[in-house]
């Protein structure tokens, strides 16, 4: 599944094409045809992505909403249409250019309250220039969740994916299992800081790059492809910062990455009450 840097990105590419402009929209399998006759010859006020979401607005209660899922693809180009090729639902097309989008969870229409309420549901996006962190830190500091869990819950912080939670716990040296409400809220806002950065950066070429120079083998010039994580995907081989193997195990229905040795696990109350100092009366 696309994380929010490349929903970000396709709103900014997809926005030099067509926003401002009358566009013909339709549903070449069907699907979406009530949706398509709804948006077609209209002008396309702007489009917007937060979190895992996609907005385009076609005016007063005309608002395309698309979540690419785990099989959501689009496809895009200069006029003339290519060659049909695969199952499409919806195509999106002006003079110049064309956008096809292929296996959406999601593709329908909203109308302005809908898009609204939906809004409501979505924890603040780091790539949003109006986000606030402090509404997601707050329902990381009232959680007892694993923070390894509420980075990935979309309606605590929305956008990040399963490799930036990898590479941002490591880079704030916490286990994944850390509860959340026992990190502390100068560490939670670095950790905010850092999501803006790194996603940001994985704007400009949809190459996720989390590693810093002087941490990879190679630390000069530009990452090679096994340079680019710290942790992610890196089961089993060693740590650049310490040289201990990288850990997985299966959370939640995903894969946790983690050092044992950079973000050792946090220890339980339970055992820190049995080994502290009885005071004497």
């Amino acid at each position: 599944m696309p994380e929010g840097n490349e929903l970000h990105r396709h709103a900014n590419l997809q926005s030099d094409w067509f926003t401002g402009r009358i566009l013909t929209v339709d549903a070449p399998n069907g699907r979406f045809a009530e949706g398509a006759a709804l948006l077609s010859r209209r002008k396309l006020r702007a489009i917007e992505a937060y979190g895992k979401h996609l907005f385009y607005d076609f005016g007063p209660n005309r608002q395309l909403h698309v979540h690419l899922g785990l099989y959501g693809k689009y496809r895009s180009g200069e006029m003339p249409f290519p060659e049909p090729r695969g199952i499409l639902r919806l195509r999106i097309s002006d003079k110049a250019h064309w956008l096809e989008l292929r296996g959406p969870t999601a593709c329908d229409v909203l109308s302005d309250q809908q898009r609204a309420t939906l809004l409501a549901r979505i924890g603040p996006d780091p790539l949003s220039p109006d986000a606030e962190p402090k509404v997601a830190i707050t329902r990381i500091r009232k959680s007892r969740a694993p923070i390894g869990a509420l980075l990935m819950d979309q309606s605590v912080i929305s956008g990040i994916g399963n490799i930036y939670r990898a590479e941002l716990l490591f880079r704030a040296k916490l286990h994944p299992l850390t509860p959340g409400k026992t990190i502390t809220v100068a560490k939670l806002l670095k950790l905010w800081s850092d999501a803006q950065t790194l996603m940001k950066a994985g704007m400009v070429d949809r190459r996720i790059v989390t590693t810093k120079p002087s941490d990879r083998p190679h630390p000069t010039g530009r990452a090679r492809r096994f340079e680019t994580h710290y942790v992610y995907r890196r089961k089993g081989l060693p740590c650049f910062v310490c040289g201990s193997e990288v850990a997985m195990k299966e959370f939640i229905g995903r894969k946790l990455y983690w050092c044992p040795c950079c973000q050792p696990e946090p220890t339980p109350p339970e055992s820190q009450d049995r080994s502290a100092p009885v005071a004497s009366r």
